[in-house]
């Protein structure tokens, strides 16, 4: 992608934890000892956007600091829009994805966060015209839609923006 249209959630780790302030805490709830005496939750946040990501569902506090990088990475993508032009060419890294105007991806995979913001800068460039977007991103509209599926809240959103647009909604 270029480097002027960098999205948050596509940064390197390191790169985007040098933009957060990290803050680690006690899990509450059910566990045992060791779940209240050891500060394992993590809450992690993006200090330009006040995005967040947290975990604390995990015994280790470096399964939770990944879990809650990712979650961060998810909460950028939804929630941080880039602008772009709508006919601006797709990232290698979706170029990558798509073959046949299918993407493949799953939903826990780690570029799946920088998919997804740059699926929905495309929508927002398109002014929520799955068929533009779909086009601009070299897939059909059905598998895009597919796409934002995996991610109820982008879905969500999506439908959220079109329905202040007089659009249909997705489903």
């Amino acid at each position: 992608m270029n480097q002027i249209h960098l999205h948050p959630s596509a940064l390197p780790v390191e790169r985007l934890l040098a933009e957060c302030d990290t803050r680690r805490g006690r899990r509450r709830g059910p566990g045992g000892q060791h779940r209240n005496k050891v500060e394992t939750a993590i809450v992690i946040t993006h200090k330009p956007t006040g995005v967040k990501g947290e975990a604390s569902e995990r015994r280790s506090q470096e399964e939770n600091r990944r879990a809650a990088v990712f979650r961060l990475r998810v909460n950028l993508a939804l929630n941080v829009r880039t602008p772009r032009q709508e006919s601006e060419m797709p990232s290698d890294l979706w170029q990558s994805r798509c073959r046949s105007g299918r993407i493949s991806i799953s939903n826990t995979h780690e570029d799946f966060p920088t998919l997804l913001a740059e699926a929905l800068d495309v929508l927002a460039a398109c002014d929520m015209d799955i068929r533009s977007a779909a086009e601009t991103l070299a897939v059909t509209a059905s598998q895009l839609i597919r796409f934002l599926k995996i991610a109820p809240n982008a879905m969500a959103q999506v439908n959220k923006h079109r329905r202040k647009l007089g659009l249909h909604r997705l489903h």
